[in-house]
């Protein structure tokens, strides 16, 4: 689903209704709720980053006494890391 920041007041002639009309399936957002969706993608990222270090070091810490390589670990284990799926995380703002 598109997400387009713009309230029914930028374009006072198309109004709502003929909005969703020209584009459908994206979401109208006003500001407020921009700010909203914004500030909650902050919040997912940053948590997003805090489990991602807490994982690392926790798996660093057990590696250390692990005889083999880091990535023979994670296939005996069945871990999948953001790497394996080239997935990475949004700059911070």
């Amino acid at each position: 689903q598109m997400y387009d920041v713009l309230g029914t007041r930028h374009f006072p002639a198309l109004g709502l209704q003929r909005l969703r009309r020209v584009a459908p399936g994206w979401v109208v957002l006003t500001l407020p709720c921009s700010w909203q969706v914004c500030s909650e993608q902050r919040l997912y990222c940053k948590e997003w980053r805090k489990r991602k270090r807490m994982a690392t070091e926790l798996l660093d810490a057990i590696l250390e006494g692990y005889p083999k390589s880091k990535k023979q670990f994670f296939e005996e284990v069945g871990i999948e890391t953001d790497e394996d799926h080239n997935v990475t995380l949004p700059a911070a703002v």
